[in-house]
């Protein structure tokens, strides 16, 4: 375990790659096999549930460190993390431990199935053996919200540096249905018996946002232009009579999408697609939102299925008879894949369309109608490309449609975390309905620095009601909000939801009651 928190602490204390990179391969070089795994599969999201209740821990802290909960609720505002701050307030450990990462990992486990008095006995002896880095540790684990600043290829990156592979190669191997429980490091990373899972997908290809004008790719005949769609990307996979269904995130989501399963009748065994899953009806995809309605759920009404039926629009093959084609063209791959489904026939899985154009007006023509078709705008693919691991330049890239614009009022404001904790951040607002504010949606990113610090002192200054860790504000501040998309919602009393909302400007120069209303919102949720 101090192995472990050295490195979180190592990765923490820096913004330099290199210096992060070179601490993973540190800790590659030096801590036991089982907990070089467990490590992998908590930077690779597969973290173990949470233990217990946070509530609860906010007590104990509390009762150890011999504070009143309201002093310890103040304290975590002002910290903005739960795991520092019990870390921060807890009484120095009166012994250190020696016990390794899987240890504690175990412990946490054997924590779920206890009663809560042999739980609270149990971790308030943990508090005791830990020092303060292995606490913050111990405690992002116990509340199953372990995440830290490095990026899974970083990861990557440094097993092939300390084990002398190719990232590539590494990425595929690690990816899958595997738990530290199912595998061992040497078999998971050596590269014994990897082919062993049926559902394993490979690494995906990301594409770069477009910037600079698309004449700057050269000749058009050398791209493949097709729809970007607003769904959730994903591999639709094929083996030993089975069908797998994996999110970009690296989730197992086959249970998720019942409407795939049929596909195992009209595909051949061997087979990945790279494509995008969508709610889709009469020849035309549906809200987004509909789909997020499908996501969370554990059982999945006939209702559900009839109103958010989904298909599978496939753009790469990655698979075919069991070989791996990422390394042919992309005018290869499209070929053979539109072979494939067109062998299928089955309304399901449907063929991403190309966007034929001659030159490029044409293409920026297409994409000034993209929300018609109820895209997010153009995908752009090099027609010589091969298939690559992560996000690249060069081959791919995405020119979306311009975000939508409304002019909004700030009404609420919570403080944020990290380095924001001390700061109201995170913004509620609103627009007018008649001579009524009405609540429209929620957005924490696009100000400067600055701005969020000048922002944050009005907001201190008008504070009119306070509702837990929510502060409501004097209405006086409007702002420019962008978002992707909009559809209706039941949740929010504007009855829409936008899809990607962020802070583009604060609009210095408008008063309150020039905001757009909700008239304005209804009509864009009709345009679009």
């Amino acid at each position: 375990m101090k192995l472990f928190a050295q490195l979180i602490h190592d990765i923490s204390s820096t913004t330099k790659t290199n210096d992060k990179l070179e601490a993973l391969v540190r800790y590659f070089q030096s801590a036991p096999d089982d907990d070089k795994l467990w490590m992998l599969a908590l930077f690779t999201g597969r973290r173990p549930k949470r233990a217990v209740n946070s509530t609860r821990l906010r007590e104990w802290a509390a009762e150890v460190a011999d504070i009143p909960l309201w002093l310890f609720e103040e304290s975590y505002h002002s910290v903005g993390d739960l795991a520092e701050t019990i870390a921060l307030l807890l009484p120095e450990p009166a012994e250190e431990n020696e016990k390794s990462l899987t240890s504690w990992i175990v412990f946490l486990k054997k924590l779920g199935k206890m009663e809560e008095p042999e739980r609270k006995s149990e971790i308030l002896h943990a508090w005791q053996e830990f020092s303060t880095r292995q606490r913050f540790v111990f405690n992002k684990l116990i509340t199953g919200g372990f995440r830290i600043g490095v990026s899974k290829q970083l990861v990557i990156n440094a097993l092939a540096k300390t084990y002398d592979l190719e990232a590539p190669v590494v990425a595929h191997r690690i990816s899958g249905n595997w738990t530290p429980e199912s595998t061992t490091f040497k078999t998971l990373i050596q590269g014994e018996d990897v082919d062993t899972d049926a559902s394993k997908p490979y690494p995906f290809y990301l594409a770069y946002a477009l910037e600079d004008e698309p004449q700057t790719l050269g000749d058009p005949a050398d791209w493949q232009a097709e729809w970007k769609w607003d769904g959730i990307r994903g591999q639709l996979i094929k083996r030993q009579d089975e069908i797998f269904v994996w999110s970009r995130g690296e989730e197992l989501m086959t249970e998720k999408f019942p409407e795939y399963q049929i596909l195992q009748n009209h595909l051949p065994n061997g087979v990945a697609l790279d494509g995008e899953i969508l709610p889709w009806k009469d020849g035309a995809p549906l809200p987004f939102n509909l789909l997020q309605t499908r996501i969370g759920r554990k059982n999945l009404t006939k209702k559900i299925l009839q109103t958010a039926p989904l298909v599978f629009v496939a753009y790469d093959l990655l698979e075919l008879d069991y070989q791996d084609f990422r390394q042919k063209t992309m005018a290869e791959r499209r070929e053979m894949l539109a072979g494939l489904i067109s062998e299928a026939n089955h309304p399901v899985l449907k063929l991403s369309p190309e966007v034929k154009f001659i030159d490029w007006e044409e293409l920026a023509a297409h994409r000034e109608r993209a929300r018609e078709v109820g895209s997010e705008g153009l995908m752009m693919k090099k027609l010589d490309s091969d298939y690559k691991v992560g996000r690249k330049r060069g081959d791919w890239w995405k020119w979306k449609v311009d975000p939508l614009t409304l002019d909004v009022v700030l009404v609420a404001a919570q403080k944020g975390h990290g380095r924001r904790a001390n700061l109201y951040t995170d913004y509620t607002f609103s627009v007018w309905d008649g001579d009524q504010l009405v609540t429209l949606t929620k957005a924490y990113s696009g100000l400067t620095d600055k701005e969020f610090y000048e922002v944050d002192k009005i907001i201190k200054a008008n504070i009119l009601e306070k509702f837990g860790p929510v502060r409501t504000v004097k209405p006086e501040l409007v702002f420019e909000i962008a978002f992707e998309g909009i559809a209706e919602s039941k949740r929010h009393k504007s009855g829409v939801a936008l899809r990607f909302p962020r802070m583009v400007r604060w609009r210095r120069d408008k008063k309150v009651e020039e905001a757009d209303t909700l008239e304005n919102v209804q009509a864009l949720l009709l345009k679009y």
